[in-house]
This record gives structure tokens, C-alpha cells and sequence, in this order.
């Protein structure tokens, strides 16, 4: 997840008075999301193709892609209506993609989308500590919301221009609702009575917490923490059925068992304060304690998906849009929901909980009585049964098939291409394709993600990884027979290709939001699906076997994701000064990919290219 060093500067204008269909203050200082020029996304396509299709196949997409952008035509035409749009709807693409690449998306949420973030293990190992560091975690997400309802939320910059801050009012009180079809997404934020209320789940049982007082100050630590107390004294057994378990399951499946689920009006009320919550807050048992070495992994895993049915991920609500997780081992994360969060607001959330774990509890606790939290209870008939016994063998299947490897590398962080006037970002593009080669003898179609909040109501857009410029340096590296001094120099090209890249992502001319608004645009006008579309090349380019994202973060954090192709790998790294922080996922039913064989290579190509930087005498 590409995005640059975020500086701060101040917004007060916003009061809680304004309506939340208008947007926050600061939103009209950025501009409308361009729809970049027909004839300069399709030659931008045609160079991603190079790399990664021989000439003969090559030439024939050639042929159709001018047949498509040649003046008057289909292209012409449907670029005509995407530019209508842009005219009178606040972003081009930001809702039909939500839409088609989330809402109507079937897969699991667990590994095929929800991201975790796994932070650095907290100093302690028992129940107590534990409830104490989630008191203190969830009073400081609600000081953060607090910040952002007052307008004091800092305004965020890239690159020194302002950045649409509208994602995140949309955090809180947010969910994905399951449909048969397609979902959507319920912001209860927005209504006249916002909620009050967080959701705590422990051994499958979920709790409902009021954290404002009532004259509408934010409980105290303390008081939260006398509540967890509580509600740790009305969860001790774990013979109750997994509820949660339900929302890990494919999102037709799921929506069809949620309809289901909601013919009882107690279960309607139980599953409507879990939705309707500001977050929730998953208070995990401890795991089988592993080795050092291998404790990284499934502390990343174990925020992911909450390691199985006989572990914790009976204490998830996958449609939620944030999710805390804390461990009576120290491990805690964050999981979130991508139709309405991103990376970048979540990272800027967890520093300032960071921030505020440092700081001593500022309150005193008013000596008022407190309401017992409520419990919420599930009408679980026969069919509902059956449901949650099949969620439980899909989603153990699922977590078996993913191997999850979570490293540090501690040779160099993103000072050594500092140095060497390289950005941080694209050499470590250059450094994952060089490593995906040297296992499959092949390059692939990757994406990493870039932002696209310097534009209104802007949300990501892929950078294709491979360049003409990255393969020849490919095909350099182990060839003795080319000098050092090559080396480096097409090194620096392929570096350079890659920023030029992500340069054109972030003014807007990325071409993957370009193809897939054309591609829609063409449905919505009751047309034929274009030919470039129905392309063999385009499958192929679109097939991710290597989905990145860089999510850089001021701790040593690590953000975990399943693959998005069956054959592909999922890799994310957070870059500090002199140590990178690696994940990398695959699927073990996959033969040709393997996690494992991908981290170790991934290690020494870094040190490969260390040496090609820094030769030793």
C-alpha cells in the first residue's frame, strides 16, 4: 500500500453540527479523481503486456486494442460516458469499484480479503494484563473518534498536497451486511442516535459495553476495565456455539443463513448491536506456546483468522469493519473489513493508540454506578446448527490450506537504497519480482497498491510490477558473463521504471481503474463486454500471483493477507530505518507455490543485491 510520509496540519472548521452527507472540511480542498486519457491508459497496457507474453500473442492484442481505441469507436465512446460520470458524481470509480471488487465478491472474508495488522507482543502473559491493555486500547480508539467528531483530526498531506479524509468518520459504527447476491454496507454512524456501544466477544460470547457515561463523557479507563471484569465473570464456559463462526463463510452461503438467522427477533437484536457497534473488541484465549523462530507466523495467522474452530476464531465478526484483537499472551492486532477501511487510516489510528498507551490514564473515575454489561443471547435452532457446523469445517479447510510466513529481515532497511538515491518502495518491487523469478524461472502479473486519497472520495489503484525494464535486469543477475557495473546500472533502471510508475498511480493515471471503469461502463450502457476484455492477455495479466502492499507504519507492525489467485502468493512489508518487516502467504493446495521456498529467496536476493550495492573486498 503505497503512501508517502503523511505531515500534519490543522482542521477546526468541522463541528459535529454538520450533516454527515456533507463531507469534512478539508474535502473540498481536493481535487475530483481525472479519468486519465484513452490513448495513454491502452499504451500504458500494452507496455505492462511486454514483459510477460511472447511477440506472436502480443501482436494480436495489439491489433485489438488499436481496433478498440481508434477514434469514433467502442473505446471513444464508452471513455464519453466515464467522463460524464466523473462530471456528476463525486468519484468515477471509487463506488463501482467498492461494489464489484468487495460487495460482489463471494469468497470468505477470512484470508481472501480482510487485512491484520499484527503489532509488536505486549509485556505480559496472563488474563489480568491482558484486560488492563484492552481498558487502555479501547479508550484510546475512542479518544481518536473523539478527534476526528471535533475536527481535530490533523489533516493528512502526500507529497504536500492534501489528502480526502472522508474514510475516516466511516470507521465506527460501520458493517458489511451479507447478501445472496451481493452485500452492502451499513454506516449507523450516520443516524441521529450514533451508537454508544463497543462489542466484546470472548469464548464465543458476545457482549454488548456502553463506554459514554450518560451525560456523554467517555467512561475512564477504569471503568472500562471494571466492565471487562464483569463481563470476564459471565464468560467462563466455552460449551456455547461459535456464532461468529458464520461470518467466515462464502458470502452467498452466509447471506443465506443470515436471512435465516434474522426470522428470530432475539437473534434480530443481538446480531443489529453487533453490526451497529462502534467496533469490536475480541478478548482471545491463549494458543499452543511454539518456538521463537516461528511465533511471528502465528501470531499474524492467529489475528487473520483466529487459528480454527478449537482456537479463537469462534470470537471474530468477520463483517465488521474494525476488530481489536488482544491475547492473554500478549500478541494483539487489528483485522478490518476493506469496503470501508484502508490501510493508510488504519495505520494512522494504531499510532495514535500507540501514542496513547504511553500516556498515564488522564481521568479519574466519576464514583457512579455502572449498568452490567448485556450479554447477547442466540435463538439457535436445527438449520442454524447445521449452518455453523458446516462454517466450521469450511473455515478450518481454509485456515489448513494457508501458510502464513512472517519474517524480519535485519540486514538493511530503507536507508541502503536511500543511499544510493533509490526509492525505498521500488526497489524492494524490483527485489520481490528478482525473488519470484529465481523460484518459478518466470515473471508474473503482480499489483502493488497505490492511493488514490489525494482525490475526492478517492480510494487505491494497482502498479503493475513487471517492466521491460525489471526483466532485463532479471535476466542479468545470475549471468556471469555481465559486469557489476551493468548490473548496477540496469538495477537503477528497473528502480526508476517502477517510480515512474507509481508516480502516474498517484497523479491519477494508473490504467487498472481505467480498464475496469471502461469494462463496467460497457455493462452499463447494456453493450457487449469488449474484446479486449474477453482476451486471452488480459485474463492472463489480470491472474495476480503476486499481490503486494507496503503499509509503513512507525512500529514494528506487519499487515497479513491471503493470496488473491489459488497459484499466487501475498506478500506485504512495513520498511523501517535499518530492518524490514516481510509477510507472505500461500495456499498449500497450490503445488508450484510454497510461502517458505519464497521468504528464504526473497532473504537472499536482499542480500544479493546488498552486495551488488556494497561489494565487500
Amino acid at each position: 500500500m503505497i503512501f508517502r510520509r503523511i505531515q500534519s496540519g490543522s482542521c477546526r472548521a468541522w463541528l459535529s453540527r454538520v450533516s454527515w452527507r456533507q463531507e469534512l472540511c478539508f474535502f473540498s480542498s481536493v481535487p475530483p479523481q481525472p479519468v486519465p486519457p484513452l490513448t495513454q491508459t491502452l499504451q500504458e497496457y500494452l507496455r505492462a503486456l511486454e514483459p510477460l507474453l511472447p511477440q506472436e500473442e502480443l501482436n494480436h492484442t495489439r491489433r485489438m486494442v488499436q481496433e478498440f481505441g481508434r477514434p469514433g469507436g467502442l473505446g471513444a465512446q464508452l471513455q464519453e460516458g466515464l467522463e460524464r460520470r466523473a462530471r456528476h458524481t463525486k468519484n468515477w470509480i471509487s463506488d463501482t469499484w467498492v461494489q464489484w471488487a468487495y460487495l460482489e465478491s463471494r469468497q470468505p472474508l477470512p484470508v481472501h480479503s480482510n487485512p491484520a495488522i499484527s503489532l509488536p507482543r505486549r509485556d505480559y502473559n496472563d488474563w489480568r494484563s491482558q484486560l488492563v491493555f484492552a481498558s487502555k486500547l479501547i479508550a484510546a480508539v475512542l479518544d481518536f473518534k473523539a478527534k476526528i467528531k471535533t475536527g481535530q483530526l490533523p489533516l493528512e498531506y502526500m507529497r504536500g498536497k492534501p489528502l480526502c479524509m472522508e474514510l475516516y468518520p466511516l470507521l465506527f459504527s460501520s458493517c458489511r451486511i451479507p447478501g445472496t447476491k451481493h452485500d452492502h454496507i451499513a454506516h449507523y454512524g450516520r443516524s441521529r442516535r450514533s451508537p454508544t456501544h463497543i462489542t466484546v466477544v470472548r469464548n464465543y460470547q458476545f457482549f454488548q459495553l456502553e463506554v459514554y457515561n450518560s451525560d456523554g463523557s467517555r467512561m475512564t479507563e477504569s471503568q472500562i476495565h471494571a466492565q471487562l471484569m464483569r463481563i470476564r465473570s459471565q464468560s467462563w464456559k466455552t460449551d456455547k456455539e461459535p456464532m461468529g463462526i458464520l461470518t467466515s463463510e462464502h458470502r452467498h452461503t452466509w447471506g443465506q443463513a443470515y436471512n435465516r438467522l434474522l426470522r428470530d427477533k432475539l437473534n434480530q437484536e443481538s446480531v443489529h448491536l453487533i453490526e451497529s457497534g462502534l467496533f469490536s473488541l475480541c478478548l482471545d484465549s491463549p494458543v499452543m506456546r511454539i518456538s521463537d523462530e516461528k511465533y511471528a507466523s502465528r501470531k499474524a495467522a492467529q489475528i487473520l483468522h483466529g487459528g480454527g474452530t478449537f482456537s479463537n476464531s469462534g470470537n471474530r465478526w468477520f463483517d465488521k469493519t474494525l476488530q481489536f484483537v488482544v491475547g492473554e499472551d500478549g500478541s494483539w492486532g487489528l483485522l478490518y473489513e476493506q469496503a470501508t477501511a484502508e490501510g493508510p487510516p488504519v495505520a494512522t489510528l494504531l499510532h495514535h493508540i500507540l501514542d496513547y498507551c504511553e500516556k498515564p490514564d488522564p481521568k479519574r473515575a466519576p464514583l457512579i454506578p455502572l449498568p452490567m454489561p448485556k450479554k447477547l443471547y442466540f435463538h439457535i435452532d436445527k438449520e442454524i446448527k447445521w449452518d455453523i457446523e458446516q462454517a466450521k469445517q469450511n473455515l478450518d479447510i481454509l485456515i489448513n490450506d494457508l501458510d502464513v510466513n512472517v519474517f524480519n529481515f535485519k540486514n538493511f532497511g530503507k536507508e541502503l537504497p536511500k543511499q544510493h538515491k533509490m526509492s525505498p518502495n521500488s526497489f524492494i518491487q524490483v527485489a520481490l519480482q528478482l525473488a519470484y523469478y529465481r523460484v518459478h524461472n518466470e515473471v508474473c502479473p503482480a499489483c502493488d497498491i497505490a492511493t488514490q486519497r489525494m482525490f475526492r472520495g478517492g480510494r487505491t489503484e494497482y502498479i503493475r510490477s513487471p517492466t521491460n525494464q525489471a526483466l532485463k535486469f532479471i535476466l542479468a543477475f545470475d549471468d556471469p558473463s555481465v559486469s557489476r557495473e551493468a548490473k548496477l546500472q540496469l538495477l537503477r533502471e528497473a528502480v526508476d521504471a517502477y517510480a515512474v510508475l507509481t508516480d502516474q498511480a498517484l497523479k491519477g493515471h494508473g490504467i487498472d481503474r481505467h480498464l475496469l471503469g471502461l469494462k463496467l461502463q460497457a455493462i452499463a450502457e447494456g453493450l457487449s463486454i469488449p474484446k479486449i476484455f474477453m482476451d486471452t492477455a488480459y485474463g492472463l495479466a489480470t491472474h495476480w500471483k503476486l499481490r503486494t502492499g507496503q503499509v509503513p507504519a512507525n512500529t514494528d507492525s506487519v499487515m497479513c493477507f491471503g493470496p488473491l489467485v489459488p497459484d499466487g502468493y501475498a506478500v506485504c512489508y512495513n520498511p523501517q530505518a535499518d530492518h524490514v518487516h516481510f509477510s507472505v502467504t500461500a495456499f498449500n493446495c497450490c503445488e508450484e507455490t510454497n510461502a517458505e521456498t519464497l521468504a528464504r529467496t526473497l532473504k537472499d536476493t536482499l542480500c544479493k543485491l546488498q552486495e551488488l550495492l556494497q561489494p565487500t573486498l
